[in-house]
């Protein structure tokens, strides 16, 4: 990965260094242990609005300090009780800061995970979320994140248009695997599938809260359903838009050390793991903000 510096943030002490990727910035200068001043929070927004995924090297913070700064970007997501998500308790409640682990009790073990934007299946998606690599392994363990908003930005017009009127349904795969199909997990619900309850539908091009753009809000592999659509051709044009997302041309991947931060955008990105070694440890934890409803 090769960066370049392109510009001081201004009166805030660091500067953004953008990572030759469509997507993505390196923080350069920033300690994110100590109380960080207004204007650098507000640089932080104002770098992350532009490049959707802001990379913090060499950080040591305790949970405290690690709670400190992600509350500065907003509240600490709370899902709803009858839609799990990542470490859900039976009550529904997650704790504020998920251990994502293949040790000590962590979630999400070594498998590999296909891109997808959290909490995705809620009324009120987190708007994002900051992961800190405590342990990694020696190989594996990549994060990549894809650029939705590139995406829907270089399909043709017409395509545009016609995708502009469609709402998704995302289907919530922790309710999924309670109740499993013979089949496996779908990726598209057909009529013969009972739907799983409770869902809810959001736009299928997404526009962001605070930029404006519009996006694919699509994830990889979730079981999903167009409103109002055909099957078949639901099911085509779904996976015709998974392949285009996809697209090494959208995407940035992350090569974590210990120490790192990376804090994205879930209103714009989709992010996925690659597997590694179950004998080696990765240990990061994860704090995720409160979004709003996609509009």
């Amino acid at each position: 990965m090769t960066t370049h510096i392109a510009d001081h943030a201004a009166n805030a002490g660091f500067q953004i260094a953008p990572v030759d990727a469509p997507l993505g910035a390196q923080v350069l200068g920033f300690d994110g242990s100590l109380d960080a001043r207004p204007e650098q929070i507000l640089a932080l927004k104002r770098a992350l609005l532009d490049h959707h995924i802001l990379i913090f090297k060499h950080q040591r913070l305790d949970d405290a300090a690690f709670k400190r700064l992600a509350t500065s970007f907003g509240s600490v997501y709370a899902p709803p009780a009858d839609a799990p998500v990542l470490a859900s308790s039976d009550d529904g409640t997650v704790p504020e800061i998920v251990l994502v682990s293949n040790v000590d009790d962590g979630v999400l073990g070594n498998i590999e995970l296909p891109a997808h934007s959290d909490h995705h299946w809620t009324p009120l998606p987190s708007s994002g979320s900051l992961l800190y690599a405590l342990e990694v392994p020696q190989a594996g363990g990549d994060t990549t994140w894809y650029n939705l908003a590139a995406a829907y930005d270089s399909l043709s017009e017409s395509l545009r248009e016609r995708l502009d009127r469609l709402r998704l349904i995302t289907y919530n795969p922790f309710l999924r695997r309670k109740h499993p199909l013979p089949e496996g997990f779908p990726l598209y619900r057909r009529p013969g599938i009972e739907p799983l309850r409770p869902f809810i539908d959001h736009p299928l091009v997404r526009t962001h809260p605070d930029s404006g753009r519009k996006l694919l809000y699509l994830g990889a592999r979730t079981e999903v359903e167009l409103v109002g659509y055909d099957p078949d051709a639901g099911a085509d044009l779904i996976a015709q838009l998974r392949e285009h997302i996809l697209s090494p041309r959208f995407a940035y991947r992350h090569r974590w050390s210990v120490g790192d931060i990376v804090f994205w955008d879930n209103q714009i990105t989709l992010h996925g793991r690659d597997d590694f070694d179950s004998g080696e440890r990765r240990v990061l934890k994860r704090i995720s903000l409160a979004g709003s409803r996609p509009f």
